[in-house]
C-alpha cells in the first residue's frame, strides 16, 4: 500500500446555527505539495483550514493528518498531531507587547518549551531566511511596515519547521510588488522546509505563483479541484467567473439597492 495522503477531509460539515458553511467538503492534500483554496469571501475557506488544525471543531465528517483521524481525538493525540502544524495569519497577528524576535519564538518557547537563548538564535536565523536581518529582531511590531510584518508572520510559521504549513490570505493588504516579493518568499521557504502547504486566497496573482493544485469552494462543496495550469480551461462557469473577476455570472452578489 502506498503512503496515506497528508491531508485527507471526507464529508466534512460546519455550521454556526442555521448558517450552513461546510456541507461535506472531500479533499485529499498530498505530501510536498502546496494546495491553494479560492472562493469568495464567506465561503467557508478559513472555516475549512480552521477545522483542519482543530481550532474549530466539526460538526460532522473526518480529517485525517497522515493517515490518522484527527476529529474526536483526545487532548493528547490532538496536540501531537498540531505539533505538525505552523500557520501565517490573516493580518500577520503579530504580539504588539513581544519584539519581533519573541514573536518569531513565541511557539519555540510556550508552545515546545525552548530556552529563550536557543529560540532567539532560531528566530534570527528564521528572520534571515524571510530576508531580515538581525536589527529588526529587537524591533517591536508597530515599528514595522506590513510588508515587514508579513515576512515576520512567515518566519513564525516556519520557526519550528512543520510538516504542514496555512497560509491564511497571505497577501492581504499589500501593494502588488510587495505581495509578489511574500508569495517568492513562500514558495521558496515551503520548498526549502519540504513542506505540505495549504493556502487560502482570493488573489489570483497569488495562486498562479504559488500553487501546485487548485480547489475552489462554494456554498459549502468544492466544485473544482485541478493543477494550476488547468483551471483556465476549466469549463466551470463558476471557476471562470471568479478567477476573471465577472460581476455576471452564475455566482451572484447580494447588492442593496440605495
Amino acid at each position: 500500500m502506498g503512503k496515506p495522503p497528508k491531508i485527507a477531509v471526507s464529508g466534512l460539515k460546519k455550521s454556526f446555527g442555521r448558517k450552513v458553511v461546510l456541507d461535506g467538503i472531500d479533499l485529499e492534500i498530498g505530501e510536498h505539495e502546496n494546495l491553494v483554496v479560492i472562493g469568495g469571501s464567506g465561503t467557508g475557506k478559513s472555516v475549512l483550514v480552521k477545522c483542519v488544525m482543530g481550532l474549530l471543531e466539526a460538526d460532522g465528517g473526518s480529517v485525517k493528518i497522515d493517515g490518522r483521524e484527527a476529529i474526536g481525538t483526545g487532548a493528547r493525540e490532538r496536540e501531537a498531531l498540531m505539533q505538525k502544524f505552523g500557520m501565517l495569519f490573516q493580518g500577520a497577528a503579530l504580539f504588539d507587547s513581544l519584539t519581533v524576535w519573541e514573536n518569531v519564538a513565541f511557539g519555540l518557547i510556550q508552545g515546545r518549551g525552548i530556552e529563550r537563548r536557543r529560540a532567539k538564535e532560531v528566530a534570527l536565523e528564521k528572520l534571515a531566511a524571510v530576508g531580515l536581518g538581525a536589527e529588526v529582531g529587537a524591533l517591536s511590531p508597530s515599528e514595522l511596515s506590513g510588508g515587514m510584518q508579513k515576512r515576520v508572520a512567515l518566519a513564525r510559521a516556519i520557526a519550528a519547521e512543520p510538516e504542514i504549513i496555512i497560509f491564511d490570505e497571505p497577501t492581504t493588504g499589500l501593494d502588488p510588488i510587495m505581495a509578489d516579493v511574500i508569495n517568492n518568499l513562500i514558495v521558496q521557504c515551503v520548498h526549502d522546509l519540504g513542506a505540505t502547504a495549504v493556502s487560502i486566497t482570493h488573489d489570483m496573482a497569488s495562486v498562479r505563483k504559488i500553487a501546485d493544485r487548485i480547489a475552489m469552494i462554494y456554498k459549502g462543496r468544492i466544485i473544482w479541484c485541478g493543477a494550476k495550469d488547468e483551471i483556465d480551461k476549466s469549463g466551470n462557469p463558476y471557476v471562470d467567473q471568479f478567477i476573471h473577476g465577472r460581476a455576471e455570472g452564475p455566482i451572484k452578489m447580494e447588492v442593496r439597492a440605495l
